[in-house]
């Protein structure tokens, strides 16, 4: 390739060629023989031959005394809508009964939208250049060769004709993938289609959504797995099973208790205030907090800001799901460790169901109207976060004694090594297994982990 820049170059330079773009492009055939289409307004006359019709006469409208047998030529072909009369003499004529493909109407379609009420014209111009191009365009790959294809042609077109102001109808690309089932493409030909009304009845339409979008990237083939659906399922399951704990709340009582740690006692801690009516905060409106509420704040805020950024910047739908995910596993265990308030717990939830909406949204409603009451979650603001929430004042390091974990230390971030390794050989659980062992070297991974190595002696059985 740099080689044939070079020779383009040189050709050039030295005036025996030069740099062009060959596109390819071949005749477009738009004729259809069919009764749904636009009639191609041309008449043609037997003293004057190919005769457009005028301005005047359209738009030409189609029959509605068409016999549609799905056989034969084109179904226009009645004389109610082939005989006319010429334009030019007022001769017999004959109208054209082919129609227009689809194509051509879809290639213009989205600048109709910004002037729906037009009546006299296609679309008002000043609206057009007002909205358009339009942000994203989203189809199958093999609309980029065809659909996308046209719809820049004809605006290029009437750029040139001075209709337009832009050259390019749309901003952005995006082009989903194929659903596959046993290696195969879904389709009806290949007999290998999941019916989608099964899948409904059995999980919900919402459940299947999920699914669909949390699968793959949408740029992605998605492979189809049942399997993979019922893991949806039960994490809106848990989702909501959540919101159930908070139904027998009152301002003074402590933290729920899972049902399946009945055994374990509530935490003496006593939610103070109406959780009831919390809202999601913005940024300026809570201070960070101490200890579990602090970590609350920051998992809460962590999961808007890469919820926000995967499925609102880049549409990476499948990333912000498992955030939402990985959010709900940390409710889940803060309320069977008893370390999460009342309070928070509410907000937590009414985080989810504001940032699941989109791709639950009748799951989410019920879950907004069980937490907040109305009005409707499409009614709220899209949830903000806070920058200063995001930092982490501490990590958990992994203790490892050559190569094999034996234990975990809260350290705050910036911790010495020397201090890591410290504490990582005198933790309760380790320091038992370095008694009698040589110390060969202390390995320290920064915020990750802290690995010791040691030479076992001959008559000791490895830790």
């Amino acid at each position: 390739a740099e080689a044939k820049e070079k020779i383009a170059e040189w050709m050039d330079k030295t005036n025996i060629g030069k740099k062009t773009i060959h596109y390819r492009l071949r005749d477009w055939c738009i004729s259809r023989q069919r009764y749904w289409g636009t009639p191609i307004p041309v008449i043609y006359c037997e003293k004057c031959g190919i005769v457009p019709v005028p301005e005047s006469e359209l738009p030409i409208i189609l029959p509605r005394d068409v016999a549609i047998t799905g056989t034969g030529g084109s179904p226009l072909n009645i004389a109610s809508f082939v005989d006319c009369t010429c334009p030019n003499c007022r001769g017999k004529s004959r109208r054209e009964t082919d129609t227009m493909d689809t194509f051509v109407d879809s290639s213009w379609y989205f600048l109709r939208y910004a002037s729906g009420d037009w009546k006299d014209k296609p679309f008002d111009s000043k609206e057009v250049n007002f909205w358009m191009p339009a942000d994203q365009y989203i189809g199958g790959i093999e609309h980029a060769i065809l659909h996308l294809l046209y719809s820049r042609f004809f605006v290029k077109t009437l750029r040139d004709l001075g209709l337009v102001n832009f050259n390019e109808p749309f901003t952005n690309l995006l082009c989903q993938g194929m659903v596959i089932k046993d290696g195969a493409k879904m389709s009806k030909s290949k007999g290998n289609v999941v019916d989608p009304e099964a899948m409904i009845q059995k999980y919900g339409a919402d459940t299947v959504r999920l699914f669909i979008l949390f699968a793959a990237p949408p740029e992605m083939d998605l492979e189809w797995s049942d399997h993979g659906m019922e893991g949806c399922w039960r994490f809106l399951n848990r989702v909501w099973n959540l919101a159930e704990n908070l139904a027998p709340f009152t301002p003074t009582s402590p933290p729920p208790s899972r049902g399946r740690n009945k055994e374990k006692e509530p935490s003496p801690r006593r939610v103070e205030g109406d959780f009831s009516n919390i809202s999601i905060l913005s940024p300026a409106g809570r201070g960070a907090g101490e200890g579990e509420e602090k970590e609350f704040l920051r998992r809460q805020h962590q999961t808007i800001k890469s919820v926000t950024d995967d499925a609102v910047t880049r549409f990476q739908f499948n990333t912000a799901i498992a955030r939402l995910m990985e959010f709900s596993n940390y409710l889940s265990a803060a309320i069977d460790n008893n370390n999460i308030s009342g309070a928070d717990l509410s907000e937590g939830l009414k985080t989810i169901a504001l940032l699941l909406a989109p791709f639950c949204p009748h799951f989410s409603e019920e879950l907004w109207e069980k937490l907040a009451g109305k009005p409707s979650v499409f009614s709220q603001k899209w949830p903000e976060y806070n920058p200063e929430f995001l930092v982490e004042s501490e990590r958990e390091i992994i203790i490892q004694v050559n190569g094999k974990v034996r234990g975990r230390l809260k350290a705050d971030v910036g911790v010495s090594e020397k201090e890591l390794k410290s504490r990582a050989c005198s933790d309760p659980k380790v320091a038992p297994l370095l008694e009698g062992k040589e110390i060969k070297k202390v390995i320290v991974v920064p915020g990750k982990l802290v690995n010791i190595v040691v030479v076992i002696p001959a008559d000791c059985v490895a830790p």
